[in-house]
This record gives structure tokens, C-alpha cells and sequence, in this order.
């Protein structure tokens, strides 16, 4: 937004948003998460075709991840994370999502999504602010530390109706970073 008087410009940060989808929910919820935020389409990737130019074009980047078998990452995000590990991420606001089932996997309850949280604490990032899970039925998670997911937790095989609740919620706090 500009000012009249003063010249100086504030500079909206631009946003890339990045997931993996196996089944399609991901992708989804990414697409659901574009549009509180007001994010182009053009700017929803598919984390298969991420590259370290995509990456670096953007200020704020939003992971998304379902999470498989025994709390592993979908399978697009390993070679993600190793490309997202070789880079310098300093400067960079690094806000994640998860999908989980928290009724067939209640201890595993998106456990991708602490995955991609632990293997990008050395990139230089700066996380944004995780989710209470104290509106969450589970029984363990790689993805939450004292007391708060990562991230955006979804599970829209057991809770569908929440998502659009939790989506605002944490897509209102992400517009006060940009």
C-alpha cells in the first residue's frame, strides 16, 4: 500500500504455496488455503516440480503434506524436503499444513507434517505460529511440541466440518505476516 505523502511503498510478501497429494485432500485444503489468502493459482505448486528458483521467488512459503503408512511423508515430499534442505532459507516465513486421519491413525495424526518441520529447523526459516490441538482428537504426533501442531492440522475424513473454521483461523494470522 502506498502513501500519498510519503512515498515509501509497503510491499505485500509473496506467497507460494507447495503440497503433496496422493489422494487429492492436500491439494485441496492447498487450494481451500490459496483462497482465504488470496493467493493465485499460479502460485499452487505441486511439490514434484518444485525447484530452488520456485522457492527462492517467494517470501512466505506454505507446505502441505498428508501423512502415510506408519506417520511417513507423502512420497513427493522426500525429494522436497532434500532439494528444501540444500537451500538457504533465511529471511523466509515457512507456515505448514497436514492432513491426517485421527481416527484409523490416532498415533500417527499428522506426523508428515513434524517431519517436514524437523528436517527444515536448519534451513535458517522462521516457522509460523502452530494450532492449539486442544480442538483435536489423537493420541500421538511427531507434529505437535508443547502442546500445538506445527502447523494447520486437518482431518477431513473425521472432521470435514472443521476444516473451514480451522482454515480461517490460521489464514487470518498468516495476512497480519503479510
Amino acid at each position: 500500500l502506498c502513501s500519498v505523502k510519503s512515498i515509501k511503498c509497503k510491499e505485500m510478501k509473496k506467497t507460494g504455496i507447495f503440497y503433496g497429494s496422493t489422494t487429492g485432500t492436500t491439494e485441496a485444503v492447498a487450494g481451500i488455503i490459496a483462497g482465504k489468502l488470496g493467493v493465485s493459482s499460479a502460485d499452487v505448486h505441486d511439490v514434484s516440480k518444485m525447484t530452488a528458483e520456485m522457492v527462492n521467488s517467494y517470501d512466505i512459503l506454505l507446505f502441505g503434506t498428508s501423512t502415510w503408512g506408519d506417520g511417513e511423508l507423502q512420497d513427493d515430499w522426500y525429494d522436497g524436503v532434500k532439494l528444501l534442505k540444500g537451500l538457504d532459507l533465511s529471511g523466509k516465513l515457512v507456515g505448514l499444513f497436514g492432513c491426517g486421519d485421527s481416527e484409523s491413525y490416532a498415533d500417527t495424526f499428522c506426523d508428515g507434517m513434524g517431519i517436514i518441520y524437523e528436517d527444515l529447523k536448519g534451513t535458517g526459516c522462521e516457522f509460523i505460529n502452530g494450532v492449539s490441538d486442544a480442538d483435536y482428537t489423537y493420541s500421538s504426533s511427531v507434529a505437535v511440541v508443547d502442546g500445538q501442531f506445527v502447523g494447520l492440522a486437518i482431518d477431513e475424513m473425521n472432521e470435514s466440518g472443521k476444516t473451514d473454521g480451522r482454515v480461517t483461523a490460521w489464514t487470518e494470522h498468516i495476512k497480519t505476516l503479510l
